[in-house]
């Protein structure tokens, strides 16, 4: 794994750069720095404490041996399996489950689930699908996003998929409820996704960033109690908090985001109005496509009642 320390993560000690960008706990990356797996600008980093600089190239030799945190038998049934063969799972993810272990989140997750009905999973590559932590996982839904996901089952479909997705085949759109009246009927927000200069943990449209599309058309306005917009989204691209930030971008933060924006206390939703409703891919094994969908999650439908509409 490699990573170029942005400016908003200079100065910071290297074994909360690594810890941040690849999941792992402290204490395994303070592992990896005294075997000489954790290298900056080409060279062993030999202190943990050692502080990085903007535009640094961090290397990490991050072992295919760590395993999966076990089975959390919790979360099992957490996220209901819509359809699943000996390629692909696809589930309906509820809000508030997270998809995999990762900084800050070591248990009950959708991972850790599916693992409980689906053990072969956690077999490692290139036997296995996906990288250690994050069993058969190419693509994510945010935390406090709903709906669809697909999970690979086999090493063939990881890589069919993981394919799919860079080619922009795989089909990904999400009903979204924004702050404000989006005049246009549709358009396309085409703008560079990197991390905030001023908070490494947020995303946001710069210069520099990973190029980003994210594809919109209005399906209704709302105008009380404050001006709102039905949208449909499509991802072009796939990179953190895509949606979110774009919108917020534009100046329609997604309702209930309260990390970009999308918060106001007369529209009491805890989370992002985001709700993954349709998904299609080339199946990995017969080339068959599939296409699933899903109704609005119960509580984003329910919220839409109390809004009165406009066309």
């Amino acid at each position: 794994m490699e990573e170029t320390v942005p400016a908003a993560l200079a100065g910071e000690r290297v074994d909360r750069v690594v810890s941040m960008v690849t999941g792992l706990p402290r204490a395994q990356v303070a592992a990896l720095v005294e075997a000489g797996a954790v290298r900056v600008g080409g060279r062993p980093v030999r202190s943990r404490s050692r502080r990085v600089a903007e535009g640094d190239l961090v290397e990490v030799d991050v072992p295919e041996s760590v395993p999966p945190a076990a089975p959390a038998a919790d979360t099992r049934g957490a996220a209901p399996v819509i359809h699943a063969d000996e390629d692909v799972i696809v589930v309906d993810k509820p809000p508030g489950l997270v998809v995999h272990p990762g900084a800050g989140r070591g248990e009950a997750t959708l991972v850790q689930g599916l693992l409980v009905d689906y053990p072969e999973l956690a077999q490692l590559p290139p036997r296995g699908a996906g990288e250690a932590d994050r069993p058969g996982v190419v693509h994510r839904l945010d935390a406090g996003t709903s709906g669809l996901l697909v999970v690979a089952r086999s090493p063939r479909a990881y890589h069919s998929l993981v394919a799919q997705l860079q080619a922009r085949s795989v089909d990904r759109h999400y009903r979204a409820l924004v702050l404000g009246t989006v005049e246009a009927a549709g358009g396309v927000v085409d703008a560079p996704i990197g991390r905030s200069e001023g908070d490494p943990t947020r995303m946001a449209v710069r210069t520099g960033g990973r190029s980003a599309r994210t594809r919109y058309q209005v399906l209704a306005r709302h105008p009380e109690p404050v001006p709102t917009t039905e949208l449909t989204c499509r991802l072009e691209t796939g990179r953190t908090h895509q949606i979110r930030v774009h919108l917020a971008a534009i100046g329609h933060p997604v309702v209930g985001d309260a990390r970009y924006g999308g918060s106001r206390p007369v529209l009491a939703l805890e989370r992002p109005f985001l709700h993954a409703f349709h998904l299609a891919f080339d199946h990995p094994g017969t080339g068959q496509r599939m296409t699933f969908d899903s109704p609005l999650a119960s509580d984003l439908a329910a919220f839409l009642t109390t809004l009165s509409g406009c066309g």
